[in-house]
């Protein structure tokens, strides 16, 4: 088992690292104060194909794998992880039009969203539905030609500046299969935007409400069969689980370098923190736990393009193992740098805020480990275990 990246990839890896340092990493602090969603680089990064990563090349995108795309996500969530998490979101949506959509709509969507002059939200969450998605109430009634969609969703990436909504609603009875998946231009009459979140971190990002009143979805904007779209949408998430993971492996990488600089240079008591050993030991646990964390996502992208059975619990043992990870090394980085570490002029604060969200998207690190639970119990994990 060779775990060296080929030379593909370290040309994606080079390519993503030059486009980090060179356009993000200047601004990404500048954005995250001013709340500024940087549109104008998502467009710079559609022209290096990172906003149509896994869509196929005969839809815009440059048809890479889910482990040559972690590897590129890594490199751009190292400049400004909540930039880089909207991309990630950005490519699951438009990977979902590109695969179920109509001809017509794929025609009509995918050309300006592999080119980032386009943006896509994926539209799940409910108010009353975060975990539970199955339990969703938007509804989706057919008439003739077109469904008429009602209902609202809470906490979308993108929303009230995007052009295209992933949305997911109610076709039929209750349950998962009762859901069917819909592409909706953002501006439809009906559609309407709550106020801008103010949250604690990802601020490069606009996060908004939707709701939707009697909205007319012609019928070819239906992604994949009636009934088909939690499954769509669970699909989806097992490729935004290790999107998500790898932005907390960058994150982490980023403040890990911050760290090992600071303590470098910083003397206390005569002698530089890099001297004390409690700080190497720290370092050695952060370097480790990261190094972990980067296989782990990397054996689950390699688990989903290979279609391997048991694909999905990869990926949530890996969302939960490195959204932790990520996380927590970047805490251990803040406390490294002392008061200085609390304070906006170091980056890792913003680092630690936005990597934070990364324990809840996704499917909660709570329901991460109920999906593993259950396959344990129910199918005994033969393929994992062994």
């Amino acid at each position: 088992m060779d775990f060296e990246l080929n030379g593909d990839q370290r040309a994606f890896q080079d390519t993503a690292r030059q486009f980090a340092q060179d356009v993000m990493a200047p601004n990404a602090a500048e954005w995250d104060a001013t709340h500024f969603f940087p549109k104008d680089v998502l467009r710079q990064a559609g022209e290096l194909g990172f906003m149509g990563l896994y869509t196929p090349e005969s839809e815009g995108g440059i048809d890479l794998s889910r482990l040559d795309s972690a590897i590129i996500l890594e490199e751009l969530a190292a400049a400004c992880p909540s930039t880089a998490a909207y991309i990630s979101i950005h490519n699951m949506a438009l990977s979902m039009v590109a695969r179920y959509g109509t001809e017509s709509v794929r025609r009509k969507f995918c050309p300006g969203l592999t080119a980032g002059e386009t943006l896509a939200s994926y539209c799940l969450t409910e108010p009353n539905a975060g975990s539970d998605a199955g339990n969703l109430k938007t509804r989706a009634v057919r008439d003739g030609d077109v469904y008429r969609l009602t209902g609202s969703k809470a906490f979308i990436s993108g929303a009230g500046d995007s052009d295209v909504l992933v949305v997911m609603a109610r076709t039929g009875a209750d349950g998962p299969k009762g859901i069917s998946a819909f592409a909706i231009p953002a501006d439809a009459p009906g559609i309407s935007y709550g106020k801008k979140e103010e949250k604690m971190g990802w601020n490069s990002q606009p996060t908004r409400a939707i709701s939707f009143d009697e909205v007319e979805v012609p019928v070819e904007n239906r992604l994949g069969d009636e009934g088909q779209g939690f499954a769509i949408a669970m699909e989806g998430l097992d490729g935004g689980r290790i999107n998500i993971a790898t932005c907390s492996i960058g994150a982490a990488q980023a403040c890990l370098q911050f760290a090992l600089s600071h303590v470098s240079e910083r003397q206390q008591f005569n002698q530089r923190i890099a001297d004390f050993q409690n700080t190497q030991f720290k370092l050695a646990d952060m370097l480790t736990e990261l190094v972990a964390a980067r296989q782990m996502v990397r054996l689950a992208a390699f688990k989903l393009d290979t279609k391997h059975p048991e694909r999905t619990a990869y990926c949530a043992m890996a969302k939960r193992f490195a959204t932790d990870v990520g996380f927590e090394v970047c805490n251990q980085a803040l406390q490294l740098h002392g008061g200085y570490g609390y304070i906006r002029e170091y980056p890792v604060e913003r680092f630690l805020r936005d990597s934070r969200v990364h324990q809840i998207l996704e499917g909660t690190n709570e329901i991460m480990r109920v999906i593993l639970s259950r396959r344990i119990l129910m199918e005994g994990m033969t393929e994992i275990l062994r």
